[in-house]
């Protein structure tokens, strides 16, 4: 069996030096893993050859295709799935809709490219000798702002595979961003497009992940009501109990079903949180709070407890022996000798995790009650736009702060927590996704009766915040730049890539990025975002604040 020792990864924020993890993944990934997902990228390069030209001819691609294309991408995304064996079916299942795609193009009257042509091996060992030719700095004479700008688009489409593939899930689809897979990754292989080109598509990607981003929201406003504002249970209640973490609504609905009336408490965990607000998920009485605190502190609050984790999207971490018995996974995630629930004809069975979680038996007494306020979407905060407008017009709400993004466990962080903590009286933050746990819990009071922290959701309602400013703009007859409002971004993973490309392509300046910059930026292609969009690092909280409120 090969062994393969090296590995080339930079595609998140924890990257080893800001440069690239090369032995191990940062993440927990090792470099057969990392191997194997390279591979997994190159196939979908060459799928999307075939795809995008079967598009141009106005030729039918079947959907169950499109979703192995956004699954595909999701799959390699960071803290998703660490299970070498469960790639290796994705790897073959992607040379058979390779070969599908080529024989119904038929012949074609231009040059093939090599990822286009790749023959799959049989064996694990064989693909593992061929990944080793297709990784990220394979080709040491193409150049970095090209290489910079083709992983750029990789990575944002990779996270746009993520809110596809939610979307899919509850029965949404678009087929402008569906298409837009295969001409992403068949554009990456073309060797004719320069730096202008692959940087005008990365801002074409943007506004397709924005509709991607919509039709999210509308699967998950019109499949479970828009959220309302509700206060949160955060510490826990006696009794049996399973926590659920990730992302996937669906997930959580179907698990609150199948434990109805069995004394079972479901805890939401990380970026599961927003659940909370939605009507149709917070009817269950037994939907009783929320668990913990952001992804990178699940090996130490998982430690030992006497109940069940289910993880149903990203942030999973290796887990520790002392609750590896009792963690499950489900749709694309996954590690080695971690017990998987998959999806027979459209739905779960969750009856292991729910007897394992009763086995235990869970917490023994009440812990005293602490909540927190979330619900904030964009549905809730424009429902007192006129309100927001008048407190603006008269000066007394000053600025809009949108601090929020991914958190992690990089020194550094805390300077979101003082940023929010320093920001005046008469402002108004609106934060999302993870990075919100790094001051969540503290009160920020209220300004003109609305609470100074509002909570918009996951990074997955991404697209509450860009409408919530979009909406203001137009109330205030302005450009979104001309607002009252500052984007302080913090950024870990791919979906941070692609909402961060996304603004972009909206032409929002002044971007706020942190802890660092992404490694896989190159000086050329960050100074044409400096020189177009005046995106910067951020600073310390001190000075970053004086600047803005000048």
């Amino acid at each position: 069996m090969a062994v393969i020792e090296d590995m080339f990864c930079f595609q998140c924020e924890q990257t080893i030096g800001g440069k690239g993890c090369t032995k191990a993944g940062n993440c927990g990934k090792n470099a057969e893993v990392a191997a194997l997902q390279d591979l997994l990228i190159y196939e979908l390069k060459g799928i999307a050859f075939y795809g995008d030209r079967l598009i141009k001819k106005e030729e039918k691609i079947d959907d169950e295709i499109d979703k192995f294309m956004m699954d595909g991408s999701f799959s390699t995304l960071t803290n998703v799935n660490f299970d070498p064996e469960r790639f290796v079916e994705y790897l073959i299942k992607a040379e058979r809709i390779k070969e599908k795609l080529k024989d119904k193009l038929g012949k074609i009257n231009e040059q093939t490219p090599k990822a286009a042509i790749y023959k799959l091996p049989s064996t694990k060992e064989a693909m593992l000798k061929d990944a080793e030719k297709v990784g990220i700095m394979q080709d040491q004479t193409l150049d970095a702002d090209i290489r910079s700008l083709r992983e750029m688009l990789v990575y944002g489409m990779k996270g746009m595979g993520a809110y596809g593939h939610h979307a899919h899930v509850l029965g949404y689809t678009d087929k402008e961003v569906s298409n837009f897979f295969y001409k992403g990754f068949s554009s990456i292989i073309d060797d004719s497009l320069s730096v202008e080109d692959l940087f005008n598509l990365n801002m074409e990607f943007g506004k397709v992940n924005l509709k991607c981003m919509e039709l999210l929201d509308k699967a998950n406003t019109e499949s479970f009501g828009n959220p309302t504002p509700n206060q949160v249970l955060t510490t826990m209640k006696k009794g049996p109990f399973i926590i659920v973490s990730g992302h996937d609504l669906k997930d959580l609905k179907e698990l609150l079903e199948q434990t109805k009336g069995k004394g079972i408490n479901i805890y939401t965990h990380g970026e599961m949180l927003p659940a909370h607000g939605y009507p149709e998920l917070k009817k269950y009485e037994h939907l009783v709070g929320n668990f913990g605190g952001a992804w990178q502190d699940q090996q130490k609050e998982f430690d030992g407890i006497s109940g069940c984790i289910l993880m149903t999207t990203n942030c999973l971490q290796k887990p520790r022996t002392s609750y590896k018995d009792r963690i499950f996974t489900t749709s694309i995630v996954g590690w080695p000798e971690v017990k998987h629930i998959k999806e027979v004809n459209g739905k779960k069975d969750f009856t292991d995790l729910i007897n394992k979680a009763i086995e235990l038996g869970g917490f023994s007494e009440n812990e005293k009650e602490k909540k927190i306020l979330v619900g904030f979407g964009h549905n809730a905060v424009l429902s007192n736009a006129d309100k927001i407008i008048e407190a603006v017009k008269g000066g007394k709400i000053k600025r809009f702060f949108l601090i929020g993004g991914c958190d992690g466990a990089r020194p550094g962080r805390n300077y979101y927590t003082e940023f929010a903590e320093k920001t005046p009286k008469d402002t108004i933050i609106l934060t999302l996704a993870c990075g919100k746990y790094r001051f969540n819990k503290k009160d920020f009071g209220t300004v003109q009766g609305l609470p100074r922290l509002l909570d918009v959701g996951q990074c997955n309602d991404a697209y509450s915040a860009i409408k919530i400013a979009l909406s203001l703009a137009q109330a205030f007859e302005c450009d979104v730049n001309d607002l009252p409002l500052s984007m302080i971004l913090s950024w870990y993973e791919q979906k941070a890539v692609c909402i961060l490309i996304t603004l972009l392509s909206l032409g929002i300046q002044d971007i706020r990025l942190g802890p660092t910059l992404p490694a896989f930026i190159s000086p050329n292609v960050l100074q044409i975002l400096i020189d177009k969009f005046n995106i910067k690092p951020i600073s310390t909280p001190d000075e970053d604040l004086n600047i803005i409120l000048k």
